[in-house]
This record gives C-alpha cells, structure tokens and sequence, in this order.
C-alpha cells in the first residue's frame, strides 16, 4: 500500500471535482440563484481546503500496481459523490443525506435514476450540476486526471484499468497519458458537436447543453418531468437517439477512424455485434407497438429506435412511457437493460464484447462435451483471447449474479411487485435509470426504503466501476503496506 500516493492521487481528484462546480457555480450566479450559488461556493472552499494540502507534495515513491489502481480508483468515486451531494443538502432541494448521495451517485456514474418527482422547478445551478455529474462521470475524472497530471506510465494505466469499463483496457498510443487526451479530445468534440445540432433545431442554448451532457456521458438525467418527450419533437428524438448510440460504441473505433483505417474499425466483431441487437430490437419492438400502441409505422419505427437506443447504451432518456407497451417489447427492453453498450464507451451493462465472450467460451465448452479431445480457443476479431480474459469475464458474470440476486433480495423486502423489484436492480446496477412498474420511466425511486436506496447507491458504484474495484476496498491485501499485485487488470 502506497498511502502517500493514495492521498496525493485523491487530493487531486477533490481539486478537480471543486473546479468542475464553478461553471455550476456561475449558472446560480447568473440566474440570480444565491442560495445555490452559496452551496456551490462553500462545497468548493471544503474541496479545495482538504485537497490542497494533500497535494502540496509529491510522493518519492508514485508507483500504484494492480491493487492500488482498484483502490483509488473506488474511493475516488467514493468520495466525490459524497463532496457531490453536499450542494442538493446546502441548497435544500435534497436536505436527505441518503437521498442526496443516491442522487449524485446516479449523476456521476451516468445511471440517471432519481428520487426528485418533480425537476422542471429546480434552480439552474442545480440543474445543471446535476447534468454536468454525467458528462464528468462519463469518461471518467480519473482519466481526465490521467491527461492533465505527471503520473508514472505504469501507474496510469492501472488506473485507468481500474476505471475504464469493458473487459480490456488497451491502449489507442504508447503513452497512456496521449491516450488520455485523445479519450477526452473526442468525448468533447462529440458532445459540442450535439449541442451545436440540437440548437440548429431550435433547442434553447441551456436545454442544449444540458441534454448533451446527458448524452454523451449516458446517464439520462431530463431537465423536463416528461424527459425528452416533453419536446414532442421528431428531430430532437432521431439527433439524441443517434447520439446515444454513438456514445455507446468503443472509443477506440473512433480512434481508427481518424488513423484513415475504416476497413479495421468497421470489421470489429463487437461494433458489428452492438449494431446487430439494436437493429433486431428496434424491428421486433416496432412490429410489435405498431397498430397496438402506434397508428402508424413512423411513429412506432421513431419511439422503439429512441428507447432501444437509450436503454442499451444505459442512457434513460424516454419519449414514451414503455410500462405500458406489450410484454414482449418490455421484455426486449429489460434484456437490453442486462447487455448495455460496447466496451470503452460511457455505456453500462455487462457490455457486448463479455456477451460475445461468454457466448463463444460456453459454445466451445459444449463442443468439448461432446468431443472431449477438440481443442477450442476463444477468437474475437480473429485474434484468439487469453485464458486471463476469458477467466475474469467468468468470475465477473459469477459476481454480478450474486450481486444481482442478494440486491433483489433486498430490495424485495419494500413489498413492491416484481417487475418493480427486478427492474430497480437491473437499472442501478447496469447503470441505466429508469425500470418498470413503479421505477419505471413515468415514475421514480422516491417511495424506496432508505435500506433499498443504499442498496441500489452501492450498485450504481459496482456496475459503473465494475465490481472489482469496490470489492478491492474490502480485500486485506489493498492496505497492506507490501503486496504483490502487480500484474494487469483484464476483467
């Protein structure tokens, strides 16, 4: 254990999160919001007068293997969720501490499940801190971090490891520092390039902003109580809906795009395989409201492609409220809820390429069965995937079901109804939002037990960090002042 870089890394991390407030700030400022505006200001004093002196000095010894990535990694999180809530608290429009963190946490880990009924009377400086915990979240602050501090190479990239989602972090240069820039070069270039479109189309400038953080961090937090159907606008539904999908492809697609190498990022399996269920959801789920809840084919076409589009890429934005369509589309959509986006994207769920993993390792292991001598590798793009890999996607389809079976349990003893119980889970965990029956898109996690919204605030933070970096705070071996963990985190 590396204490004093532990501490030198977290310091940083409150510095950046109370320089991330003022834009926050200054909206409360602007709007004549003085109440939010002291909130913002006393939270930053706070962060600033804790993470100032833990930075004042650089620790001799910067390296953080494995182990040590996984557990600053969660405590970051930890920590500014809890220095994130304390505006909703100082400004009142949350004084629950629970419901407060429940709130930001939800922001920063792009769930977008909320306890507030009501959101179109909060204060614009509320609002759009709110908004902005998405887009910070998205990418991540510790990779943001990463592109702006002088952190040995190793140590980088096992924090980066330990944030990025997905089974496999690689790197798209040699330095994991460039790598880092070129992440936020593009998230940035993305989200203006939203804002920019939804403006042309007569959006207001704030509303704008605000739903493009939304959109690119997928995290679906609506500054209307309708969502984006409030706009009941076709334009806005087909630029957000595409978004979203984009924001849920592997950044590293990008990234071959703009190396001119489109053959390459066009044949990865997993963007061809994102592509295909959404495809599939869509035409199933458009048959299937057409003429039952739509009148015509447009109509339906547009509203399963938006919320297809949301809740596989984790987003949860809605236009139309899905608790009431046919079962089978609400099974199609819990399905998606369970998949998510592709790895290296600001999606949740489990991910595609540990779908695709799972699928060809058990495939594999039933030709095994019935011809015991047939050696059989995993190949993904062609190229076969180590045992490692192959080894962690198991232990991190085992964990998330015990998570996800204990959370049920849990959640359960509020007495609500299945669907209700189900989807709450499966939408914090997964990183999505909204659920069904009482969760669902026209509803809210208000009427939750504080025990069941603790519950769901812990899931949240597994599913945005993927489990391990959560379990490592609990591992004897993380605050030991010498481990040995010091080979790759893959899973």
């Amino acid at each position: 254990m590396n204490s004093k870089m532990y501490s030198y890394i977290l310091g940083f991390v409150l510095k950046i999160e109370a320089v991330c407030m003022v834009p926050a700030a200054l909206v409360s400022l602007f709007y004549g919001e003085s109440r939010s505006f002291f909130a913002f200001l006393i939270t930053i004093a706070l962060l600033l007068a804790i993470g100032i002196p833990c930075t004042l000095k650089q620790p001799t010894n910067k390296v953080i293997y494995t182990m040590g990535g996984l557990c600053v990694a969660a405590l970051s999180w930890i920590l500014i969720s809890i220095f994130g809530a304390m505006p909703f608290m100082l400004s009142n429009v949350i004084p629950s501490f629970v419901d407060s963190v429940f709130e930001t946490v939800s922001g920063f880990t792009t769930t977008g499940a909320s306890i507030l009924k009501e959101v179109e009377s909060l204060p614009k400086g509320i609002l759009f801190w709110r908004s902005f915990t998405h887009w910070i979240g998205g990418m991540g602050v510790l990779v943001f971090m990463l592109a702006i501090t002088p952190f040995s190479a190793g140590s980088m990239l096992n924090i980066m490891r330990a944030e990025s989602p997905g089974p496999s972090t690689s790197k798209l240069v040699p330095k994991v520092k460039q790598t880092a820039k070129i992440l936020y070069s593009m998230y940035i270039f993305m989200t203006v390039l939203e804002i920019v479109l939804l403006v042309l189309g007569g959006m207001p400038l704030f509303d704008s902003l605000l739903n493009s953080f939304g959109t690119a961090g997928t995290g679906g937090f609506a500054i209307k109580n309708e969502s984006i159907g409030a706009y009941h606008n076709a334009y806005f539904d087909y630029v957000i809906g595409i978004f979203m999908m984009l924001f849920g492809v592997n950044f590293n697609v990008y990234f071959l795009i703009l190396k001119k190498q489109y053959k390459r990022s066009f044949h990865d399996e997993e963007l061809r395989t994102y592509l295909l269920i959404i495809g599939a959801a869509v035409l199933l789920i458009t048959l299937n409201i057409h003429g039952s809840v739509y009148k015509t084919f447009s109509q339906a076409f547009r509203y399963a492609f938006f919320q297809v589009s949301s809740i596989i890429t984790t987003t949860g934005y809605a236009t139309a409220d899905f608790n009431k369509w046919p079962q089978f589309s609400r099974v199609i959509l819990l399905l998606l809820m369970i998949c998510g986006a592709c790895a290296g994207s600001t999606g949740g769920g489990i991910k595609v390429s540990r779908a695709i993993i799972a699928f060809k390792t058990s495939k594999n292991g039933l030709k095994r069965v019935f011809h015991p001598q047939s050696i059989e590798n995993v190949r993904v793009d062609g190229k076969t995937v180590d045992n490692q890999t192959v080894a962690s996607v198991g232990v991190f389809l085992v964990l998330y079901s015990m998570i996800f079976s204990a959370s049920v349990l849990i959640v359960s003893l509020d007495g609500f109804d299945f669907s209700t119980t189900f989807s709450s889970v499966a939408s914090c965990l997964n990183n999505i939002g909204p659920g069904l029956g009482v969760v669902g898109p026209a509803g809210n996690f208000s009427t939750l037990s504080v025990v069941s919204k603790i519950t769901l605030t812990l899931d949240m933070l597994l599913g945005r960090l993927e489990i391990f970096p959560i379990l490592a705070l609990f591992s004897r071996f993380s605050w030991k002042k010498t481990h040995y963990s010091r080979g790759a985190f893959t899973a």
